[in-house]
């Protein structure tokens, strides 16, 4: 199963200003979010970001706040505690008909809307608390969810690679940026590729 752009999304978890310096290979996770982000953008693809407790630990650079449709400020380790699920899902449809006129037993209760993207490439700090609970939760509304490994970071290694051994085994892809990018173009013929190679180069 190959990653579509069409079909996806990217979720950037946590990449904030006094959370960063902490972080194992901090510039070189921060560095391969903004490439993700670049990459999304110009091939169209949805991007969302999170910060936890932005009054305590600061925003996300503003160079990648700049890429995002939003940022959802957050109190939850998981996003989807605030709502982040809302946000991956296209807005409900009207029922056709009058529903209302139905008796109670007979109308169908509202479920989960189905998203229109499925496919949430997510990545961000820390990766054994935000991003996994976050990712974690994805996957139980059923998303399909994808962890850009070089693009994820830990205060410790072994903290990261925890998160990396949990999150394979409960569903999740683990991708790196180059992967995600390649995936998203499927050709050398996209009119993007040079653009987005340039950006991994």
């Amino acid at each position: 199963m190959l990653l579509d752009a069409d079909e996806s999304q990217l979720v950037l978890v946590d990449y904030q200003a006094r959370l960063m310096p902490a972080i194992h290979e901090g510039p070189a996770v921060l560095a391969n979010a903004l490439r993700l982000a670049q990459m999304a953008q110009a091939l169209d693809v949805p991007v969302w970001a999170t910060e936890q407790n932005p009054d305590k630990l600061g925003q996300n650079p503003a160079e990648l706040r700049a890429l995002c449709r939003k940022t959802l400020a957050k109190m939850h380790f998981s996003a989807v505690g605030d709502g982040l699920a809302d946000w991956l899902r296209p807005p409900a449809k009207p029922q056709g008909g009058n529903v209302r006129s139905l008796p109670k037993h007979l109308q169908k209760p509202p479920g989960p809307r189905e998203p229109e993207r499925p496919s949430i490439v997510i990545a961000g700090c820390e990766a054994h608390v935000c991003l996994l609970q976050t990712a974690l939760e994805l996957l139980e509304q059923e998303f399909e969810v994808w962890v850009v490994t070089d693009a994820c970071g830990s205060r410790t290694e072994r903290n990261r690679d925890a998160a990396f051994d949990r999150l394979a085994g409960a569903g999740a892809e683990l991708v790196t940026t180059e992967m995600v990018a390649f995936e998203w173009l499927r050709t050398a013929e996209h009119p993007d590729f040079k653009a987005v190679q340039g950006l991994i180069k």
